[in-house]
C-alpha cells in the first residue's frame, strides 16, 4: 500500500513553460512559484500554485531540456497534457519494497533525486490504471 499522505503535485508535459504561463496564470490565477532544472530527468520544471491558501494543489510544467528526454518522448507520442500524478508518502524505500512485493510493476525500485529536494519514484502506469504514478518524501 503507498499509503499517500496527499496529492504532491499534477505533472502536466509541455512544449514551452515560457509560452503555457498565460493560460495558466491569466485563465486559472494560479501563482508562479519558481524554476528548477532536474538534468538527471533532462527536464525543466516551472512550479505554480493554484486554490486558496491552505487548499493550494502544485502544478508543474515540464519542459524537455533533451530531444531524448522523457518529457519530448511523452509529447510525441501523446501530445501536451497531464504527465503524472505525484502523491507524498513517507519512508519512500519501504513503500517500493512492499509494492515490489505485492507484486506492483515499478519504474524506480530505489528512489531519486528530484525537483524541490524531494526522493521520488514511479510506478508503471500498467500497474496503475494507466496513469503515471509518481511517489514523493519530501
Amino acid at each position: 500500500m503507498i499509503e499517500a499522505k496527499a496529492i504532491n503535485h499534477i505533472g502536466i508535459a509541455v512544449r514551452s513553460i515560457k509560452e503555457s504561463r498565460g493560460f495558466y496564470e491569466g485563465v486559472l490565477g494560479a501563482r508562479f512559484e519558481g524554476f528548477e532544472e532536474v538534468p538527471s530527468q533532462k527536464v525543466r520544471v516551472g512550479f505554480f500554485l493554484i486554490g486558496e491558501p491552505g487548499c493550494e494543489v502544485r502544478l508543474e510544467l515540464l519542459e524537455a531540456t533533451s530531444d531524448d528526454s522523457p518529457i519530448a518522448k511523452f509529447i510525441e507520442k501523446r501530445g501536451e497534457g497531464i504527465q503524472h500524478i505525484a502523491y507524498t508518502v513517507s519512508d519512500i524505500q519501504k513503500r517500493l519494497d512492499a509494492l515490489k512485493a505485492a507484486g506492483v510493476r515499478l519504474i524506480d525500485e530505489k528512489p531519486r533525486a528530484g525537483a524541490h529536494g524531494n526522493q521520488i519514484a514511479f510506478l508503471h502506469p500498467k500497474s496503475s490504471g494507466g496513469v503515471l504514478s509518481e511517489l514523493c518524501e519530501p
